[in-house]
């Protein structure tokens, strides 16, 4: 065929490319979140819109579809207060119009095909959802509807009632002259086409008041397209994520399911369609449930020959790129970018393996400076391989008379998921003091590796032998499901002895509430400990080894809730308003494992006067990442890109956040069970 090169402009990474109907025009996004259009004749490239505010992630959509006469573009932007707005783009004129007012989160515009309909998605309860840097964020929900706007004065509203009466007598006058009825009785109000002479035609007067909603109950809805003649697509998803291909037609005004899909793609035609479930894709009739086995493409029997070397001249130059193209200071640092480029290329002849590579690549990052500079995805598909998971059964050992003794039993939380425990499930019954004598039948010694009995038996039943003597004397045989990691079993029985050790010291007069991260698990903790406490007079919060996530204006926000009102009731105690706070002092244990949004929340605990902080200075790392291309072999490079600023400046990162009291945890303290920051806190 005839190849045409065109070098496109923008800001170094480009995505989502749409061929206009006519196959004369591409629109295309940039890392910059600008929206282009290349005019392939004349190679002119003109920018349509851009976002008013950056947003997570390697690279956002925002053009979503073309009218059929390449006339019009309809497209989506994020304002300033996160709303996006749904816009129409015309070619002819290089003006866009608005169509939504930017009071709903409008999104994924489609223009029907006849060009007599605008299709978008919105929700007018997106608010506390859109923010997305806020933890407060996460405990909610929006709610979208589906809506069309009508493109022409004259075009009826698709949901106009219908007058059933007057159908009805011309099936009559049908039956009875047994003759073509007169056509011209048939209808008063006659539209005209709305692509008349083969050009789309708009009216804008009024054009707010022709937005309706469609019959179709609020959910969490993506992916809309429209399809052939009057129908539309949409995935909607369930609280898990798990979709489903809805269909929904304008004249039958009806929610059909069509397959279980997490995500689609309509032909040019709309006649088939590409799906997605699960990581399986297939391909089916639009609108039709394909037969069982049917449709689906073994990408599996897809097998391309790599060149490994090539590859990681290449992964080394996209590493670099996105730094020099998504990193939040275009003076890099001060580093000289290019010139650190032909620095770590000279490495790339010696490789033997992807690790070689990620150590020069973290190398190279490093000459940054910057905290967040991850590789977080190693890469190298090629060599996956088959892993065992080991059973464990969430105990402590010790080795005594030549066996192993259960010292201790991880565990009382069975009702929680993710919290069971092998050896507290109901009728398990093994207590810590017993001797874990046979696996299966296999004798165990103090000798043995324990942990090799227990190879590939997560999740599956085993057979145990414990018993209160190391002779067998006594013993029992007893069927567990081990686990494959103690992790969460291990943190929350700290957790939980911490606050045994605050409630005893304390008389229950201080909370103990630990904080993991600043994200879900965090917010689920937070949840979890704070409010079943919130009736006591003081709280030490504990957000030692915090991993980060959003910012942590949710712990903030409630640990500064100021006092009301008391409230009498004729029974029972009075209670205080607001409930769901603490009005006594209040402490912070901070460490050196502590980072991101665990540096933000103790620099905010300091910045609103919340309390004192404890322990010692946290990890300093406040340029936060926000999502980047992938690689070639599948890895992925960070590229800090949200740096934090006051009227002081650029602050925390590389520095942390100091203690009011350091208090360092010795080992010869920890080994033996001590806290001494948690001891000061209580202190």
């Amino acid at each position: 065929g005839n190849n045409k090169i065109v070098t496109v402009k923008g800001s170094g990474f480009y995505t989502t490319p749409k061929w206009s109907p006519d196959s004369k025009k591409i629109v295309y996004a940039d890392n910059g979140r600008t929206l282009y259009i290349l005019d392939l004749a004349t190679e002119k490239i003109q920018k349509i819109d851009a976002d008013e505010i950056y947003t997570p992630g390697d690279s956002r959509n925002i053009f979503s579809d073309w009218s059929a006469d390449a006339k019009w573009i309809a497209y989506t932007k994020v304002t300033a207060t996160q709303f996006k707005r749904v816009f129409l783009y015309s070619v002819d004129e290089q003006k866009s119009y608005p169509i939504t007012d930017g009071l709903s989160d409008a999104s994924e515009p489609a223009i029907s095909r006849d060009g007599k309909y605008l299709y978008f998605l919105a929700s007018t309860d997106a608010g506390p959802v859109i923010n997305w840097f806020d933890q407060s964020s996460i405990d909610y929900r929006l709610h979208q509807s589906i809506y069309v706007v009508t493109l022409q004065n004259n075009t009826i509203s698709p949901l106009a009632k219908e007058n059933d009466e007057e159908q009805v007598k011309e099936n009559e006058e049908k039956k009875e002259d047994k003759k073509p009825a007169d056509k011209s009785k048939k209808k008063e109000t006659k539209e005209t086409p709305a692509a008349d002479s083969g050009s789309l035609k708009i009216d804008w007067e009024g054009i707010q008041n022709r937005v309706v909603s469609l019959p179709v109950k609020p959910g969490n809805y993506g992916n809309l397209s429209a399809g052939e003649g009057d129908i539309i697509y949409f995935v909607s998803y369930d609280e898990n994520g798990s979709g489903t291909l809805h269909k929904f037609g304008l004249k039958k005004r009806k929610d059909d399911e069509v397959l279980p899909a997490d995500a689609y793609t309509l032909t040019p035609d709309r006649k088939k369609v590409l799906f997605v479930k699960d990581g399986s894709y297939s391909i089916a009739n639009a609108g039709e449930k394909p037969d069982p086995g049917k449709g689906i493409l073994d990408l599996d029997a897809v097998t391309v020959k790599v060149d490994p070397t090539a590859e990681w001249a290449n992964i080394l130059d996209e590493a670099w790129r996105v730094n020099r193209d998504y990193f939040y200071d275009p003076n890099m640092h001060g580093a000289d970018w290019a010139a650190i480029k032909k620095k770590y290329e000279a490495f790339l002849p010696d490789l033997s393996c992807r690790d070689d590579l990620n150590l020069v690549i973290q190398w190279m990052l490093s000459e940054l400076t910057v905290g967040h500079s991850f590789i977080l995805d190693l890469g190298d598909k090629l060599y996956n391989p088959f892993k065992v998971k080991g059973g464990l059964l969430g105990a402590d050992y010790t080795l005594t008379n030549g066996r192993y003794k259960i010292a201790k039993i991880y565990g009382g939380l069975n009702w929680n998921p993710g919290l069971r425990s092998p050896l507290t499930e109901p009728g398990v019954n093994v207590k810590a003091g017993e001797y874990l004598l046979a696996v299966n039948g296999k004798e165990v010694k103090d000798s043995d590796e324990l942990y090799a009995f227990f190879e590939n038996t997560a999740d599956k039943i085993v057979e145990i032998t414990v018993g209160p003597n190391p002779d067998f004397t006594n013993a029992r045989v007893v069927k567990v499901v081990p686990v494959d990691n103690e992790f969460e079993l291990r943190n929350r029985d700290w957790v939980e002895g911490n606050l045994r050790k605050v409630t005893e010291a304390t008389n229950g007069q201080v909370a103990y509430v630990y904080v993991p991260n600043t994200a879900t698990e965090g917010h689920d903790y937070f949840k979890r400990y704070f409010y079943p406490q919130a009736n006591r007079k003081a709280i030490i919060v504990d957000e030692r080894f915090n991993g980060g996530g959003d910012l942590a204006d949710y712990y903030i926000n409630l640990l500064l809730n100021p006092y009301q009102a008391n409230w009498h009731m004729r029974y029972g105690n009075e209670i205080k308003s607001p409930s769901a706070s603490i009005q006594g002092p209040k402490v912070l244990l901070i460490n050196e494992s502590a980072g991101s949004g665990g540096d933000m929340f103790p620099w905010m605990f300091r910045k609103f006067n919340v309390g004192s902080l404890i322990g010692t200075r946290t990890w300093g790392g406040l340029v936060g990442i926000l999502g980047y291309p992938e690689l070639l072999d599948g890895g992925n490079v960070t590229a800090p890109n949200v740096g934090i600023w006051t009227k002081d400046g650029f602050i925390v990162e590389n520095v942390g956040i100091s203690p009011d009291i350091e208090v360092e945890q010795l080992p010869e303290d920890v080994i033996t069970g001590k806290d001494p920051q948690l001891e000061k806190a209580i202190q």
